[in-house]
C-alpha cells in the first residue's frame, strides 16, 4: 500500500474543485423545485462507481483509441482551465439540458462524474499512487451526499453571495491546478515526441 496523505490530501482537493458540488447547489435546487425529490443515495454510489470505474479503464479506452495518458491530461487541462474561467467570471460557457427526473442524470453523471472529472482522474492517475486516488474519490463522494442531502440549509445559510464567493475561489484553485496539470504533461509529450 503507498498510502500517502500528501497525495490523498492534493487529490482531494483537485476532485472537491473539479466536481464543485458547493458551485453546482443552485442547480441541485432548481432540479429538486423541478422533480420534488433528489435521491442523493443513488445518485453518489453512481457518481463513485463510475469515477473508480474509469480510474481503472480510462487508460485501457484511451489506449485502444491510441491516446496516450500525457495527451489526454493536457486535454483534460483545457476543460478544467474553462471549468475555472467559467467559475470566476461567473459565465457559461457549456450547458446542458435539464432533464425531468435528477438522481443518475444529470446529477451522477455529468454534474459529479463528468469529463472534467474523468480527465482530472486521468491526470492524477498519471502522477498518483491509485489507492490515493480511491481514498480521495470517496472522502469527495461523502462530502457531495452530504451536500445533496442538505442542499436547501445550505442555500440557506450561505445565501447567493457566500454561493458565488466559494465558487471564485474554487475557480482560482482550479485555474493553479490546470496550469500546474498542463505543464507537467507538455513536457512529458515533448520528451515522449523527441
Amino acid at each position: 500500500m503507498n498510502l500517502n496523505f500528501k497525495e490523498i490530501a492534493t487529490a482531494s482537493m483537485i476532485l472537491f474543485a473539479v466536481i464543485d458540488i458547493v458551485g453546482s447547489i443552485p442547480v441541485i435546487i432548481s432540479l429538486r423545485s423541478k422533480v420534488g425529490h433528489i435521491q442523493s443515495e443513488k445518485a453518489s454510489i453512481v457518481a463513485a462507481s463510475i469515477m473508480v470505474a474509469f480510474l481503472f479503464v480510462g487508460e485501457r479506452i484511451l489506449s485502444l483509441i491510441g491516446i496516450d495518458v500525457n495527451s489526454f491530461a493536457v486535454a483534460g487541462s483545457f476543460i478544467i482551465f474553462f471549468l475555472a474561467i467559467e467559475m470566476i467570471l461567473g459565465i457559461t460557457l457549456y450547458k446542458d439540458d435539464m432533464p425531468e427526473s435528477a438522481s443518475i442524470v444529470p446529477i451522477a453523471f455529468p454534474l459529479i462524474a463528468g469529463a472534467g472529472t474523468m480527465t482530472s482522474l486521468l491526470a492524477l492517475r498519471a502522477e498518483y499512487h491509485v489507492e490515493n486516488i480511491i481514498i480521495a474519490i470517496i472522502l469527495n463522494i461523502i462530502f457531495v451526499y452530504i451536500v445533496l442531502k442538505s442542499s436547501a440549509k445550505i442555500e440557506r445559510v450561505l445565501g447567493n453571495i457566500g454561493l458565488s464567493i466559494i465558487r471564485k475561489v474554487f475557480g482560482v484553485i482550479l485555474l493553479a491546478i490546470a496550469v500546474k496539470l498542463f505543464a507537467a504533461n507538455i513536457n512529458q509529450l515533448f520528451q515522449h515526441g523527441v
